[in-house]
């Protein structure tokens, strides 16, 4: 059951989610058009960031009008004695799934659904900003079953030095964990990492080990290629998302649109070895004599 029954002249019809100091709802406004709001709440002044990082996802998202970025339309301050107490932000509705709930069991269908994502970083690059937190959770499949990249809550303008550490432990690139430039190849880091994941349900190592404190040192792959994991992952997708993820941003594919390039080919790859099967299994077998 919602909080509220109402807020900011906007009627809740559920809760989708928290987050730190933030709670996410899917509302509807008097015209009976319906949205996302996400409601950050200022508890002590030490909450200043989370209200901060709000007005930053907002004043990114809402320049971008591309069909794979969820659009972000209105922003509104609530002010208790003068100062800012909440912020709240007025979001396109996605109804559907996250790739990390999402069953693969279409391999080419996946792969349109990252290409579609792939185009809709493309686009933010093409606006001089960066994601920076490109994960399964951050990509979902609305109902119409197209990709919406969703969170801006870490994006940046290209080239920024962020002053902590800010990315999900499992997809983060090592140039996040070093607090060095976020560039476009950090986003392909994070969608390589995606890729890896989405492709043998494993993640790739970084320097946030998962379960351990600390930073680690890494200065090559430490995983094995998805083909080695996953028979059904074609040459192709597998040397590009080892490339995606390589430790040093040179060494990874220039742009969003040279990996869509390698996705293309490897989505024909995938489309070949199904028709093979689907001959195999087509062909009778002769009957012994």
């Amino acid at each position: 059951m919602a909080e509220f029954h109402e807020i900011a002249g906007y009627q809740v019809l559920s809760t989708l989610g928290h987050g730190a100091r933030s709670t996410i709802y899917a509302v509807r406004s008097k015209r009976g058009d319906n949205y996302a709001l996400k409601r950050v709440v200022k508890q002590s002044p030490s909450d200043q960031r989370f209200v901060d990082q709000a007005i930053l996802e907002h004043n990114i998202a809402k320049q971008f009008d591309h069909p794979a970025l969820r659009q972000s339309y209105k922003l509104i301050r609530q002010r208790q004695f003068i100062r800012v107490s909440e912020v709240l932000v007025l979001m396109e509705l996605v109804q559907g799934v996250t790739l990390e709930q999402h069953s693969v069991d279409d391999l080419a269908g996946l792969l349109e659904i990252c290409q579609q994502a792939g185009h809709g970083l493309a686009a933010m690059h093409a606006g001089r900003y960066v994601h920076a937190d490109i994960k399964p959770n951050n990509i979902m499949i609305n109902q119409e079953g197209r990709a919406k990249i969703i969170d801006f809550g870490q994006s940046c303008p290209i080239g920024t030095i962020k002053e902590r550490i800010q990315g999900t432990p499992d997809y983060i690139a090592p140039e996040q964990v070093r607090r060095e430039r976020i560039t476009i190849q950090t986003d392909v880091f994070n969608f390589g990492a995606t890729l890896y994941w989405l492709l043998t349900r494993r993640h790739v190592p970084t320097l946030i080990p998962r379960g351990q404190a600390g930073i680690s040192i890494r200065t090559h792959n430490t995983c094995p290629p998805p083909i080695e994991v996953n028979e059904q992952v074609p040459p192709a997708l597998s040397s590009l998302v080892m490339d995606c993820i390589e430790t040093e941003p040179a060494d990874r594919p220039v742009s969003m649109g040279a990996v869509l390039d390698r996705l293309a080919i490897a989505t024909t790859q995938v489309e070949r070895q199904e028709a093979n099967k689907s001959t195999r299994r087509a062909v009778p077998r002769r009957s012994a004599s």
